[in-house]
């Protein structure tokens, strides 16, 4: 669930011609089917981390490319893990399911349909049911260590995640229960609504953090000495410390609450690196937002970071693979405001002047673009807006409120272009309860 902030650039003051139609028709080769996707294999090479946008949470053909290419890095290039801007509980079920672990659901779909965080259609729908089902047969066949496991990286899930912590305690350690309700009772009196805690920690700064600490401490020191069944409750204790100190932020306003979930998304990797040890390799599903390094758009002259820009910043240019998604018009799966009820939307043309605009004109309807490490065209070098559909989506405002601007080369390795796509089909559609307020920088 990211933001997105107006621009502030008129339509009217951007160009309506199109000066890129021979760098686009150099840089894209036509995209049919997986087999396609060759090229950006190669280019993947010997990267350890591959993230994988999408630019809207609602999109049918942004999950499905972006399921077919993690299929070919599974079985091609041995990766390791898939981890998504989803929370650690939720996805801690669908990861048990894929990996056939016993007592786990025979079909993921099971588990995807316990998702009740709005907005459930990012995680719980057919898209990435079809995805998962696919895993859980890739990894049936296969010895339980080399297994390919299914991760949340966000940090939203704090309540959540200390139930997990309490369940897990009283079963392998209940020596160290008291230490877990004495966090979960400091959080206690807000009746799990994060609005309330952040508001309280303005009255006191430290809320709930002494307690937290104390909590994260101890099962840190668990998870480096036993075996791996501490690791799940280190990670929720990391989940509870980070969203702790997200909420704290929230309230200040700015990127701070931001940055403190881009930094958490980024540490957790990295803890799942090292989780599965040497010559691990990682996909990451998060929105072009997260993805796309930050550098390249006006997100850092706010001092705005994302997961993208923190990956090649840890393990290097060469080590990181950041691939963007992009399309002109259609349908998606949103809410009209935050905790509205979902349903489809049209996706009007791109405005004018867009880099949607330049490769509608100019690309085929779906295209592959895998970027050169120099020699760079203009396209890939000249700051354009590029359009981002959060969660919540107005599509009257589409052309005023929806658009980064962006330098393509820079915030990507690898573009997929589909100019018509739909909406994405979710699991269910009953109305979620809201558990946490809306987030930085606006609408989703």
């Amino acid at each position: 669930m990211n933001g997105h902030r107006p621009d502030g650039v008129a339509p009217d003051a951007l160009p309506v011609t199109n000066r890129f139609d021979d760098e686009v028709a150099a840089l894209c080769a036509p995209l049919t089917d997986p087999g396609d996707l060759d090229e950006l294999l190669d280019r993947i090479g010997d990267a350890r981390v591959v993230m994988i946008g999408e630019a809207s949470h609602g999109t049918h053909e942004f999950y499905r490319w972006r399921a077919a290419l993690t299929q070919r890095l599974i079985t091609e290039k041995a990766f390791s893990f898939v981890a998504v801007e989803g929370d650690w509980p939720d996805c801690d079920r669908v990861d048990r399911a894929v990996r056939c672990s016993a007592g786990a659901p025979e079909d993921p779909r099971a588990a995807l349909l316990a998702y009740d965080r709005w907005p459930t259609w990012m995680w719980a729908n057919e898209e990435v049911a079809d995805f998962t089902r696919w895993l859980r047969r890739h990894n049936s066949a296969v010895d339980d260590g080399e297994r390919v496991g299914f991760h949340g990286l966000d940090v939203y899930s704090l309540w959540e995640s200390l139930r997990e912590i309490m369940v897990h305690l009283r079963e392998h350690d209940p020596g160290e229960v008291p230490a877990a309700l004495a966090a979960y009772h400091c959080f206690e009196p807000y009746g799990e609504s994060a609005r309330d805690y952040a508001m309280a920690t303005r009255l006191v700064p430290a809320g709930c953090e002494n307690e937290v600490v104390d909590l994260l401490v101890r099962l840190r020191d668990r998870a480096a000495t036993e075996d791996t069944g501490s690791f799940g409750a280190w990670q929720n204790a990391e989940v509870v410390a980070g969203a702790e100190r997200y909420y704290r932020a929230m309230t200040a306003g700015g990127p701070g609450s931001w940055n403190i979930r881009e930094t958490h998304m980024d540490e957790t990797l990295h803890r799942l690196l090292l989780h599965y040890g040497i010559g691990s390799k990682a996909v990451v599903w998060a929105h072009n937002t997260h993805v796309g390094d930050a550098r390249a758009t006006t997100m850092a002259v706010s001092g705005t970071i994302n997961i993208g820009q923190l990956a090649r910043e840890r393990h290097g240019d060469d080590q990181v693979v950041l691939i963007g998604f992009g399309s002109h018009h259609g349908t998606v799966v949103a809410g009209s405001s935050w905790g509205a009820p979902l349903r489809e939307m049209p996706v009007p043309e791109a405005r004018p002047g867009s880099l949607e605009h330049a490769l509608h004109a100019s690309a085929p309807e779906r295209a592959l673009m895998v970027f050169p490490r120099s020699g760079r065209p203009d396209l890939l070098t000249t700051e354009l807006p590029h359009r981002a559909i959060g969660v919540v989506y107005d599509p009257v405002h589409d052309h005023m409120r929806n658009y980064v601007p962006t330098r393509l080369g820079g915030r990507y390795d690898a573009f997929l272009w589909l100019d018509e796509t739909r909406a994405l089909h979710p699991l269910h559609t009953r109305q979620i309860d809201t558990l946490e307020p809306e987030t930085f920088p606006t609408g989703d």
